[in-house]
């Protein structure tokens, strides 16, 4: 699997349209009554637009290639990831803050004592 820049800025764009489209078309049969599994399948929906939002915007935050996140502008002469342990030797968490909000990047730096990154081939 492989994403660009280019890829990932149309996913974006696109995103919120399918959001705003499926707000205004969804029907949720059922009643108060009950559980209803129409709502609770309505509502994981919902949230995959966030999540989708969410990991594009993390995999175009990140220049560089490594395992299975691999960026086709980032990548050596051999056709391998090209990682940037400099500047991505952290774990992400983003926080979401509401429709059309950005979410905010919380980065925890990532120490390594015993065993360290190094450029990996997959051939």
């Amino acid at each position: 699997m492989s994403r660009t820049a280019e890829g990932l800025q149309h996913a974006l764009s696109k995103i919120p349209e399918m959001r705003d489209q499926f707000w205004h078309d969804v029907k949720v049969l059922g009643t108060g009554e009950e559980l209803n599994q129409s709502l609770e399948k309505a509502g994981r929906v919902a949230d995959f637009f966030e999540l989708s939002e969410l990991m594009c915007l993390d995999a175009l935050a990140r220049n560089e290639s490594c395992g299975g996140h691999f960026r086709e502008e980032y990548q050596t002469a051999e056709g391998e990831a090209a990682r940037d342990d400099d500047h991505f030797s952290y774990a992400a968490a983003w926080e979401f803050r509401g429709v059309g909000i950005p979410p905010q990047l919380h980065r925890e730096p990532l120490s390594f004592e015993y065993v360290h990154p190094t450029q990996r081939s997959y051939k």
